[in-house]
């Protein structure tokens, strides 16, 4: 298979990318993977402005990452909280991945700022990529990639 003679516009990863893709919105599911729901919270603790987190908590709702339900605080107006659905919770293995990654290549000298622990054995959380049969795979020469009836073939070849 020649990767070039098949169109992109379809890829699953430039969907993810086009729901989680921005800065903003990483560090925001950051925050709802560690419990911080609201938005004055969310705000304060990744410094980010209200349009922007705005438009990021929108988007991640709108794609179903996000549920927003209503709370609201004695003598407060109702505002909204916003939890991972079942579909937010299933990025957790991405996250964990870009923080062993930041931990492996961006850490500092002191070691990484916090750890994330199995709560059962107190163990190192990771990301492990395996096959359906449970085989562990840690190259992308241990795999290989096909089109499935899906994808769709450039009418152009790149480069040509």
């Amino acid at each position: 298979m020649d990767w070039l003679e098949f169109d992109t516009a379809d890829c699953s990863i430039q969907k993810t990318l086009d729901v989680i893709g921005e800065k903003w919105t990483v560090l925001i599911l950051r925050e709802a993977f560690n419990g911080v729901r609201r938005f004055d919270q969310i705000r304060d603790h990744v410094g980010v402005s209200d349009p922007v987190l705005s438009d990021r908590l929108r988007k991640l709702v709108t794609a179903g990452v996000l549920a927003a339900r209503p709370y609201r605080e004695p003598g407060q107006r109702a505002r909204k909280e916003y939890r991972l659905t079942d579909k937010g919770l299933d990025l957790y293995p991405v996250m964990i991945s870009l923080l062993r990654w930041g931990d492996e290549h961006c850490g500092d000298t002191d070691g990484p700022p916090l750890e994330v622990l199995h709560r059962d054995c107190d163990e190192p959380v990771r990301a492990v990529v395996e096959c359906a049969a449970g085989h562990t795979v840690s190259s992308p020469k241990e795999a290989l990639t096909s089109p499935t009836s899906a994808a769709t073939r450039r009418s152009v070849p790149v480069g040509d």
